[in-house]
């Protein structure tokens, strides 16, 4: 998986891009890791890019929810394609995620 970043103020827009599957979680996490250093309180997902996410990946995303929570920031997922749309539908994930069909919009929820 590709990831590359871009801040806006407290926001961080990372783009994926390829597979998001368990060998991705080390880099993914330094990643957030580092932005989250750096003063980011919000994320922003964007899936444009992304095939596939397995479990491992969901997770990861959760756990990202509930940290960024803590620290009074929360996630949004971007562009997401039908097959990632009809994994999160049947795990029921689509309940915990909120998504936006565009990055601008993603990043004005959270200002």
């Amino acid at each position: 998986m590709k990831i590359s970043t871009q801040d806006y103020e407290h926001v961080s827009v990372m783009t994926l891009s390829g597979e998001f599957t368990h060998d991705d979680l080390e880099q993914f996490g330094r990643i957030v890791t580092d932005r989250c250093a750096h003063g980011i309180r919000d994320v922003v997902l964007d899936c444009e890019h992304l095939e596939f996410v397995d479990s491992t990946g969901l997770e990861r995303w959760l756990r990202l929810q509930e940290t960024l929570g803590t620290g009074g920031g929360q996630l949004r997922l971007v562009h997401l394609d039908e097959t990632i749309k009809t994994i999160l539908t049947l795990t029921r994930l689509d309940l915990a995620f909120e998504t936006h069909e565009s990055v601008e919009n993603a990043v004005r929820s959270l200002r």
